[in-house]
């Protein structure tokens, strides 16, 4: 496989398993009753199992090609010796298989949304946070031993889980804005509103984790010395694309939360909703489309040497 379908393999995995665990976290913290249930507000039973499934074939195809970039073979010339290999005897192999007892755990709990809608999606979200969280020792966040590398991984996975946090919500809440019927049904216009007041607090908590998590890996990957030498590297203009791009993210999350959200509120109590609406869905999607580029400058930033490695 090319460098770039790697990458987007990557890619693949990064949005797959973040959108299991948000979506799951964020029907717990946003969602209430009956809302959370399988085909309640947004869907969930679907969204959640179609994830953990397509999660699992992500990474079957994640362990293909990291074993015919180890044997240096194409994909197709990738045997089943050098599969054993990585999973037994790699930490890499380890968290995959971790990764994929989570994601099928997750698969099967989803039935239960049904009945039994709270504990279900507390065990869905527990387990894809573990699956999310088994990335990092796939990455640079692994790379590192002792005390430094304990800290470094810790470091990766509160920012794989922050980053889980606010991709999953953009995720439900644009599944909330975007019901057909949200024009014309009052009660789905309350709950979305409802929701996406409720992710105020949960949206600040998870930019600040991001702020730290990601100053700990950049001290570790670039280093105060090599700051000034980012622009003449690779991987320092796509570290500096995507700094830009999650300031954007902030800012237009910030415009949300303080402008477009309690312009809604209002429209929805003198019912001239429309406009309010339409600015929100506008700020929403284009939110989002910086964090999947976000996530695709981390995809492919995970496959080039950091600063410190030079």
């Amino acid at each position: 496989m090319t460098d770039a379908g790697a990458v987007a393999l990557r890619l693949g995995l990064y949005l797959d398993l973040m959108a299991l665990f948000g979506v799951a976290a964020f029907a717990l913290y946003a969602l209430r009753g009956d809302e959370r249930h399988f085909d309640g507000a947004i869907a969930l039973g679907p969204w959640l199992w179609g994830s953990a499934a397509l999660g699992v074939l992500l990474s079957f195809g994640g362990l293909l090609v990291l074993a015919a970039g180890m044997a240096s073979v194409p994909l197709a010339s990738v045997d089943l010796a050098s599969v054993k290999m990585i999973v037994g005897t790699t930490s890499v192999g380890a968290a995959w298989l971790v990764r994929m007892a989570a994601l099928l755990l997750a698969f099967a709990a989803t039935v239960a949304l049904r009945r039994r809608p709270a504990i279900a999606l507390s065990f869905v979200a527990g387990t894809a946070a573990t699956a999310l969280a088994s990335l990092a020792w796939g990455g640079h966040g692994a790379m590192d031993e002792g005390a430094i590398g304990w800290i470094h991984l810790t470091a990766d996975i509160g920012h794989l889980l922050a980053a889980g946090i606010w991709v999953g919500a953009l995720l439900a809440l644009l599944l909330l804005v975007f019901r057909r019927h949200d024009l014309v049904d009052r009660d789905h216009l309350m709950l979305s509103h409802r929701a996406l007041a409720g992710f105020s607090l949960v949206g600040t908590l998870t930019v600040a984790a991001i702020i730290v998590s990601g100053l700990v890996n950049s001290w570790l990957l670039v280093g105060p010395a090599n700051i000034l030498k980012l622009p003449s590297s690779l991987y320092g203009q796509l570290l500096i694309a995507k700094l830009l791009l999650f300031g954007a993210m902030v800012a237009l999350a910030a415009t949300n939360r303080f402008r477009l959200v309690p312009q809604f509120g209002r429209s929805l109590a003198s019912a001239d909703h429309l406009g309010a609406l339409r600015a929100l869905r506008r700020s929403l999607v284009i939110e989002s489309g910086c964090a999947v580029a976000v996530l695709a400058l981390v995809a492919w930033l995970g496959t080039l040497e950091p600063p410190t490695s030079m």
